[in-house]
């Protein structure tokens, strides 16, 4: 399923390895879209239900990772993992959740040009709202844009740098334009941050083997 253009690579690798040394994507970035939107797979999203959770996100975030990690079993990692996610969608903005709200069905129903405006008005409104630029990297991705899926993710990490979807989706992308190494080092820190994610396991031991049984 990855799309490999040798051109295109070469200048989404500029970008990661801009991202890396903190210069600004925007600067080097130019735009990917025209490829068909992918159905397949898409990054770690938000559960379609969640609890109610405290207003003190920054404390509550910190004990949650912890409780993440130390999470005995799958079925009370994913109960953490739940509120992790109602944590980062938790926003003061009647306006901004509403925003939200109509993105998400936008997207559900595929109409992508919607939800993308939808998002833009979010990101627009409240740039502090980590989730408004997730689930916009998260539609850049779905249109293989991944230019302004890497500017939104870099966007997010800046603010979260602990955000385990982020981390798989940058993962996904470096592994759609065939650098594993990238994506391997991607899928590792999500995994570090999350060690219940599903399917990633087996992606860091296939690109492990992959990647550090040869020369890179």
């Amino acid at each position: 399923m990855a799309f490999r253009f040798p051109a295109r690579s070469c200048r989404i690798l500029i970008l990661v390895t801009a991202m890396s040394a903190v210069v600004p994507i925007s600067a080097l970035g130019q735009d990917l879209r025209g490829t068909p939107p992918k159905q397949q797979k898409k990054p770690p999203e938000a559960p379609s239900k969640l609890p109610k959770v405290g207003a003190d996100k920054t404390r509550g975030l910190d004990f949650l990772f912890g409780a993440l990690k130390a999470a005995p079993d799958e079925a009370s990692a994913k109960h953490v993992e739940a509120r992790i996610w109602a944590l980062w969608m938790q926003t003061p903005s009647d306006t901004t959740a509403l925003l939200m709200m109509r993105a998400k069905a936008a997207m559900d129903a595929q109409q992508m040009d919607v939800a993308l405006k939808l998002l833009d008005a979010v990101v627009k409104l409240r740039p502090d709202y980590v989730e408004g630029w997730n689930r916009r990297a998260t539609l850049y991705y779905l249109r293989n844009d991944y230019v302004h899926s890497l500017q939104d993710i870099e966007q997010v990490l800046v603010r979260e740098p602990r955000h385990f979807g982020a981390l798989a989706g940058l993962g996904m992308i470096m592994q759609d334009i065939g650098d594993e190494k990238r994506a391997l080092d991607a899928f590792r820190k999500a995994l570090a941050v999350n060690p219940h994610l599903e399917k990633v396991p087996e992606l860091v031991k296939t690109l492990t083997e992959k990647v550090e049984g040869r020369d890179i």
